[in-house]
């Protein structure tokens, strides 16, 4: 079954020239588009996308608050959101990011990255480049609701090893790094970072990521 996308972006050229790579793979199908987010929100409502691609910076309603309508409670369908910006180092991302989105991508990424990309967040997997990801968490970590004074409670729930696990996810690594960092197999890997979301009711790594330096585990630079 063809992976349903809602294009979402201010200038109507670039939507054109996604919905052309898009529209040449097999798997994928443009089902619409949309130029602000609040267009966005109701295109989702009408056409139930599996994957919106949103841009942050848009009119009437920005990419970051539609995200956030779209992934959050109540929400009106399964669609995830995979995060269009121009500069790598944007503070709209790490609010589109705590918002729900479930990765994000550079406007000028090649083609076949873009299709990656969005194959990926379809099958329910975080999209994220961490380097990228990283440097972007530590900058604008200050601007994070940490908890300065005191490690969360439901932190305690998880294992000394799924702590580990959580920040070694911060700091970017994919399982098959943690694995040989931790000397454990990926399987093994896998399976802790599926308690560890499940326990903290986060959705996917973006999230944890994100999670580990609001609660303080993560300081920004560290190790």
């Amino acid at each position: 079954m063809a992976i349903r996308v809602l294009l979402v972006d201010d200038q109507p050229l670039l939507r054109t020239g996604f919905r052309m790579i898009l529209e040449a793979e097999p798997d994928l199908v443009v089902v619409g588009e949309a130029g602000d987010g609040q267009q966005a929100l109701d295109q989702v409502r009408a056409l139930q996308p599996d994957v919106v691609l949103m841009d942050v910076r848009m009119p009437r309603m920005d990419g970051v608050e539609s995200t956030r309508q779209i992934t959050g409670p109540g929400r009106d369908g399964p669609a995830k959101v995979l995060v269009l910006t121009t500069f790598d180092l944007d503070e709209y991302v790490v609010e589109a990011l705590r918002a729900g989105a479930s990765g994000f991508l550079l406007k000028d990424a090649p083609a076949h990255e873009l299709v990656q990309a969005i194959r990926v967040v379809a099958a329910g997997e975080a999209m994220l480049a961490p380097s990228i990801t990283r440097r972007l968490l530590d900058k604008y970590a200050g601007r994070l609701p940490s908890q300065e004074d005191q490690v969360p409670q439901v932190l305690h729930t998880l294992t000394e090893r799924e702590v580990e696990v959580l920040k070694l996810v911060a700091r970017g690594l994919s399982n098959a790094e943690i694995a040989a960092e931790l000397f454990v197999s990926e399987t093994t890997v896998k399976t802790h970072v599926g308690h560890m979301l499940t326990k903290l009711a986060l959705r996917d790594r973006v999230q944890a990521a994100v999670y580990a330096y609001e609660s303080g585990l993560v300081r920004p630079g560290a190790g």
